[in-house]
């Protein structure tokens, strides 16, 4: 039978949950995590980076590509993980970047979830979570919400959008509102992934303690400014992650004003994110801080002043800079963070 006379075989349809959250453990280098990044895009182009130790992946053409399901995928994904870095990961598969999240973290580390792309299933999924395990709800966000009655994902989804508009405002009622009802319009964006520098603390149980907390932060933002004036590179933003009890975590990231490496804003910058989160009663096990967008030290341009203690911190920093040249990296460093680890 000629080709215009054979009936062809209908094409199968592409199935709605193709976004990965790929989520590595145990904390990985950087580059390591590059090279995990490379092993990604071996599956699909599309994928986006997230430091420092996950990403996105959108695989609806490596369905097609490789004639496997995207939990099959995944299961390649964590086979090359562990033989090639010997990294595992906990992968949530969904048909948006949130959801996709939100499965990976719904349980242990190290193993596959799926959530299908079925509004029933999104429904039950997301209804019996609490209200600060929505994404992008932080611990403040979330105590607002349960003093008016919506303490849980379901009773959110139900409100009125102009009671939660009220509520937190005109885009974050919107936003709350939609995310509630499982939809999260953000692409995958794959690109070059911007150069940064991390260091995260680990505590040793649930920390409740606010100054513990800042100890910590200022433990992390010290040594990551000696590493960015050490390489001759500044920053120009910072990235705080609270990871909590439950497996749960929570962003934020601010911009500096000018690129910089100086402790003091790094320090001032971490204390600021932090505060804003409102960690009154959280059960925190770990915080992070990243430097983003690393650069020539160069492009930080230092603005003068008629502050004598501007001054006076950074003749400190250059001498401590020399002290744990010559004597190591414990030689000095501020008293409040000796007893972090």
């Amino acid at each position: 039978m000629s080709a215009r006379g054979r009936s062809l075989s209908p094409v199968p349809p592409l199935p709605e949950t193709t976004v990965l959250y790929v989520h590595f453990h145990p904390a990985v280098g950087e580059e390591t995590y590059d090279g995990l990044l490379a092993l990604l895009t071996e599956v699909t182009p599309v994928v986006e980076a997230l430091p420092p130790d996950a990403a996105l992946m959108d695989v609806r053409g490596a369905v097609r590509y490789f004639a496997r399901d995207p939990a099959e995928l995944a299961g390649l994904v964590r086979v090359r993980a562990l033989v090639r870095y010997g990294a595992d990961c906990t992968v949530g598969i969904a048909g948006n970047p949130m959801l996709a999240r939100m499965a990976a973290h719904d349980g242990p580390p190290g193993a596959v979830r799926t959530l299908p792309d079925d509004p029933g299933a999104v429904a039950a999924f997301l209804a019996r979570k609490p209200a600060a395990a929505l994404y992008g709800v932080g611990p403040a966000t979330a105590r607002t919400l349960c003093s008016y009655g919506l303490d849980s994902i379901g009773r959110i989804a139900a409100a009125p959008l102009p009671a939660l508009q009220r509520i937190l405002g005109a885009a974050a009622g919107r936003r709350v509102h939609e995310r509630a009802r499982g939809i999260d319009p953000t692409p995958v964006t794959p690109g070059e992934r911007a150069r940064s520098m991390g260091a995260e603390h680990r505590f040793g149980g649930d920390e409740l303690d606010d100054g513990h907390r800042r100890r910590a932060l200022l433990t992390l933002a010290d040594g990551l400014g000696a590493r960015l004036r050490e390489g001759g590179q500044v920053a120009r933003g910072l990235t705080l992650t609270v990871r909590y009890a439950d497996g749960s975590s929570t962003t934020r990231t601010r911009s500096f004003a000018e690129p910089t490496a100086h402790t003091p804003v790094l320090t001032a910058t971490a204390y600021a994110l932090h505060a804003a989160l409102g960690l009154q009663r959280a059960r925190v096990r770990a915080v992070a801080l990243r430097a983003e967008g690393l650069g020539g030290a160069g492009l930080g341009a230092y603005q003068l002043t008629f502050d004598p203690a501007d001054d006076k911190a950074r003749r400190v920093e250059a001498a401590v800079d020399r002290a744990r040249a010559r004597f190591g990296v414990g030689a000095v460093g501020p008293a409040a963070a000796l007893d972090v680890a």
